[in-house]
């Protein structure tokens, strides 16, 4: 499968070739901050085929937690792009990509330790406390 993307501003713009690994929707307190409260809607694709074509990601880590992973972004627009979280795999943010209609919803649901009151869970889809192992 083909994927290309980009941020808001259309400075960077990106392609993933290969089988997508998983789709999934993240509830971690990380992922909260960037999205301003919310989950993030992620598909897995392989590292090695993912490539950015336009533009270039600027990418942050925090270095107080433990795990911590890297997030890459536009510099200039502040879209978020990626998350680095599993050796060989990318994260995209489905919101990045130029047909987020081939998600179709998650296929897991992770992180849900950090849910919210507010936030709502998927019917008929595995949850877990954290990433399963």
């Amino acid at each position: 499968m083909t994927l290309e993307g980009g941020c808001y501003c259309k400075e960077v713009r990106y392609e993933s070739t290969g089988d997508v690994g998983m789709k999934g929707q993240c509830f971690c307190r990380e992922c909260q901050y960037i999205t301003g409260g919310d989950s993030v809607l992620i598909m897995g694709v392989p590292e090695d085929g993912f490539r950015v074509t336009k533009g270039k990601l600027k990418a942050f880590k925090r270095t107080d937690i433990e795990n911590a992973v890297t997030r890459e972004f536009c510099a200039n627009c502040g879209t978020h792009i990626t998350t680095r979280a599993m050796p060989g795999m990318v994260m995209i943010k489905v919101g990045t990509l130029d047909d987020p209609s081939v998600f179709e919803g998650p296929q897991m649901v992770i992180f849900t330790c950090d849910k919210q009151a507010y936030h709502r869970l998927p019917e008929g889809v595995p949850t877990f406390d954290k990433m399963p192992g």
